[in-house]
């Protein structure tokens, strides 16, 4: 079959729909190659709700467990990224819930809104790449994931979506199960409050942080592939 005589350097090359063909018959490649192409988008999405590095791995590893063992549940009448987020959000938000959290979202919501329109700058990253620079760098991204992380729930999942994942305001929506206008209102308070404690220069780190690199995304690929006992298949 020609599935069968796809090397492992071309797999690279196929889409994301093609790569599930192959998973759904337990092609273990191909399921790690859709892994690594969304880890950090779901550990991000997952974070920016629970709040937790531990939960949101746990969130990740259960979003691809149900998506490898419902993969007839993707139809491809939306991207293999956006079935997967909307799996990712409803598991992270369903924890949530479990915690019995009392902030309501209207209340959130309900926040005065004063302050300047252009609430945070964007400007291009530093191609900087000197070792003193790198360790600023990380220095700073450290600080914005810790501004991001004093965000309120509902203002943190919207700015990751919007300004880290850098989704469209329709799909951050369509996520979210908001209107357009919620999210631009919260994006925008997001925006203000991360400025009030951030320099302008420190906006340089947004895409980089809460990465799903290294060994958290080969742990979470590991638990991942046992789950689906894909290993001891190949083996045999």
């Amino acid at each position: 079959m020609q599935a069968v005589a796809v090397t492992a350097a071309s797999l690279e090359t196929l889409s994301d729909e093609m790569l599930v063909e192959r998973a759904r018959s337990r092609d273990e490649a191909a399921v790690q190659l859709i892994m690594q192409r969304h880890n950090r988008r779901l550990y991000r999405v997952a974070r920016s709700v629970l709040n937790d590095d531990t939960e949101a791995e746990d969130v990740v590893q259960d979003t691809y467990f149900r998506a490898f063992t419902h993969l007839d549940g993707f139809r491809g009448d939306a991207q293999l990224s956006t079935w997967l987020t909307r799996i990712a959000l409803n598991e992270a938000l369903g924890r949530l819930r479990r915690r019995r959290t009392t902030v309501s979202l209207k209340d959130i919501d309900a926040i005065n809104d004063q302050g300047e329109a252009r609430v945070i700058y964007l400007p291009a990253a530093r191609q900087d790449s000197d070792p003193e620079a790198a360790a600023t760098r990380s220095e700073v991204r450290r600080l914005l994931e810790h501004a991001v992380d004093q965000l309120p729930a509902s203002f943190r999942t919207v700015f990751v979506l919007r300004d880290i994942e850098e989704m469209s305001i329709e799909e951050t929506a369509s996520q979210l199960g908001l209107r357009p206008e919620t999210v631009k209102t919260r994006l925008h308070r997001a925006r203000r409050l991360l400025r009030q404690s951030l320099d302008r220069t420190l906006s340089s780190a947004v895409g980089d942080v809460f990465p799903c690199a290294g060994t958290r995304c080969t742990r979470i690929t590991e638990a991942v592939l046992e789950r689906l006992s894909l290993s001891e298949h190949t083996e045999e």
